[in-house]
């Protein structure tokens, strides 16, 4: 990416190495991502108090950070910030100085605040903020009743992964800090608040009788970018005996019925690495602009209405997030260069959840999807982009430039081939468990990782000495080694995707609907894939599997997305409208990033894909519309640099 400084050469790669090791050969502390210092003071407790202030898109706050001193003679704490406007500071209740620094382009603003007094190591001190947020924060969308599914009230959601809490809150707005917290928050009397920690009551406003105060706790300790927030028209049903779904009413009885075995998976993931500690465990669908396909904060984890299918074949996203309440949550990456430990083990927990409710050869055929959406990373990337390290440098590098689906499944599949390697799934898994028990409630660097893998693994050193860690860890591209999945489910979806591309005009009669009547939707997403991999086909071809398959009907959004895109490589100028509108009708990046790029290569309607974003950008969350607008090269302005 432009930002990154390391070019894809040799010398670059031990030049990467270096930028990553200190001296010692041990990972740096320190975050590239934030200003505050982990290694002088730690945030311990926040206590929020929120207002929720839809007329003017803005919350208005003030936080108690109890912060815990780690060295003598400690005087200026540094949080993180973007866009708050600062009011007043105070330290144990005294007024004091606090200065705003110079604006980095996304690491915010430091917020230094001198203390009245020095601290000795040990010693904690309560720091108050009274602030508010710029109508531009970018953990927050601000949804106009228009844009929601019951289009009567407003909504606001937040997302903090990776550094956007400090648009919301000042904090250590880094990884390798957990806290506890607790919040009220105020809100319209009919709106209702949800936060990712266990609800504990409710009141009328005593300042304001048309508002509510909702009260969350969280007790146990975690990063800043878990905190979120969403206020809506929201309803709930009971799916499990610890769990919820929260939507609005549009979609609460439908999501109960998609997501009824929530429990079922929680019991899975309990044998598997170890209890639940979160207490809670519901679902929040949000409207369709948020960005991501679900998100892990605690107690309440975030799904997009993309999952909704009808077919519960995308139910794999609610394993990895229930997944993530261990590997993430619980254990937690250092720094977000170290993203892999985080997304790498969810995968390969999700897959291991997979296994126990459909069998191993599912597990095997995910997996093969997986190696394949890494291949289309790297080939988005280029193989020599140093982004697709498994440990990349961030140094100068946004976290939201850095996104992909590498961590996820090059970390996988390091984890698999470790797995064939030292014994098999149940072997491994005894390490994954053991591992997450050692670790729980910290943060953690690959070499923490490696460190115990090879103390686990005692007796197999000699086979772990021949992995070329160098290879998997700081190179480029993709990983040295690729895993041998059995094909078993994938080879029905190969041989029909073989016919389709070895088809002459004169064999298509040959196709019908029966092709497709014994795959499941996951061999129909694995079929499209295949394709998507191979040179575009002619426009012949795309016309008949429309006329004999009738893809266009599909609600799934997974065979849906797969499909037009497709279509619009193969130039068919019907499916560009169809694409762009399932880019604009919701905001999931994993649709709508590759979604407009591909109309965007489609020279004849690159203007059209531009005018379209620039329409639609201001109801994209701003992460989606700021990536997309470099992936079309449209500046802030909405002029297109082509």
């Amino acid at each position: 990416m432009s930002r990154c400084p390391l070019r894809s050469t040799s010398s670059c790669v031990s030049g990467c190495l270096r930028s990553v090791l200190g001296l010692s050969g041990r990972i740096k502390m320190s975050d590239p991502c934030s200003f505050a210092s982990s290694s002088t003071c730690l945030t311990k407790h926040l206590n929020l108090l929120l207002h929720v202030d839809f007329n003017r898109h803005v919350i208005r706050g003030k936080v108690q950070l109890t912060v815990e001193a780690l060295e003598d003679r400690f005087s200026v704490l540094t949080l993180d910030t973007r866009d708050l406007s600062i009011t007043s500071v105070s330290v144990n209740q005294q007024p004091t100085r606090f200065t705003l620094g110079s604006k980095h382009s996304f690491k915010g603003t430091p917020l230094d605040i001198t203390l009245p007094f020095d601290l000795s190591r040990g010693q904690q001190v309560i720091v108050e903020v009274a602030y508010e947020t710029s109508q531009s924060a970018s953990a927050l969308q601000w949804l106009t009743p228009e844009q929601t599914a019951g289009k009567k009230q407003a909504y606001l959601f937040s997302q903090c992964q990776a550094h956007h809490c400090r648009s919301m809150v000042p904090c250590q707005d880094t990884p390798s800090i957990k806290h506890t917290y607790y919040a009220q928050v105020s809100v319209p009397k009919d709106l209702v608040a949800v936060m990712s920690a266990v609800r504990d009551g409710q009141e009328v406003d005593p300042q304001d009788s048309s508002r509510i105060i909702y009260r969350f706790r969280q007790p146990v300790a975690m990063p800043s970018y878990l905190i979120a927030i969403v206020v809506g028209a929201l309803e709930s049903r009971e799916i499990g005996p610890r769990s919820r779904v929260w939507s609005e009413k549009e979609f609460v009885d439908k999501a109960a019925i998609e997501f009824s075995e929530t429990e079922t998976m929680l019991k899975i993931a309990e044998d598997l690495a170890g209890p639940y500690v979160w207490g809670q465990y519901d679902i929040l669908v949000l409207p369709p602009s948020f960005p991501y396909g679900g998100m892990e904060n605690p107690c309440l984890t975030f799904a997009t209405p993309t999952l909704l299918a009808g077919d519960k074949s995308l139910s794999g996203v609610i394993a990895h997030e229930i997944s993530h309440s261990w590997t993430g949550n619980l254990v937690t990456n250092r720094t977000w260069e170290h993203f892999w430990l985080n997304e790498g083990h969810t995968v390969y927990l999700e897959r291991m959840i997979g296994r126990c409710m459909e069998g191993e050869q599912f597990r095997q055929f995910k997996a093969t999807g997986g190696w394949k959406d890494l291949q289309d990373s790297v080939n988005t990337f280029g193989a020599d982009n140093p982004l697709t390290n498994l440990v990349p440098s961030l140094q100068d590098v946004d976290p939201d430039d850095a996104f992909s689906s590498v961590p996820y499944e090059k970390g996988f599949a390091l984890l698999y081939h470790l797995e064939e390697l030292l014994g098999g799934p149940e072997v491994f898994m005894g390490f994954v468990k053991s591992y997450i028990q050692r670790f729980a409630y910290s943060s953690v660097t690959t070499d923490d990782w490696k460190n115990y893998l090879f103390t686990y693994f005692k007796d197999k050193v000699d086979i772990l000495n021949k992995v070329d860690w160098n290879a998997w860890m700081f190179t480029p591209g993709m990983p040295p080694v690729k895993p041998q999945y059995d094909t078993t489910l994938a080879d029905a979806c190969i041989a029909l995707s073989q016919r389709w591309i070895k088809a002459k005009d004169q064999d298509l009669n040959g196709f019908g609907e029966s092709d497709v009547k014994m795959l499941s939707s996951h061999q129909l997403i694995e079929f499209l894939s295949l394709l998507l991999q191979e040179e575009p086909l002619p426009l012949t071809h795309v016309k008949k599997m429309q006329e004999v398959y009738n893809l266009n009907a599909s609600t799934n959004s997974e065979i849906r997305f797969r499909w037009l895109r497709l279509c619009v490589r193969c130039k068919w100028e019907e499916a560009v409208p169809l694409a762009l509108k399932m880019a604009t009708e919701q905001g999931r990046m994993k649709f709508t990033r590759p979604l407009f790029r591909e109309v965007f290569t489609f020279e004849k309607y690159r203007e059209e894909a531009v005018r379209v974003f620039v329409a639609h950008r201001a109801a994209m969350h701003p992460v989606t519309s700021g990536l997309v607008g470099k992936d079309l090269k449209v500046d802030a302005s909405g002029t297109a640099r082509l």
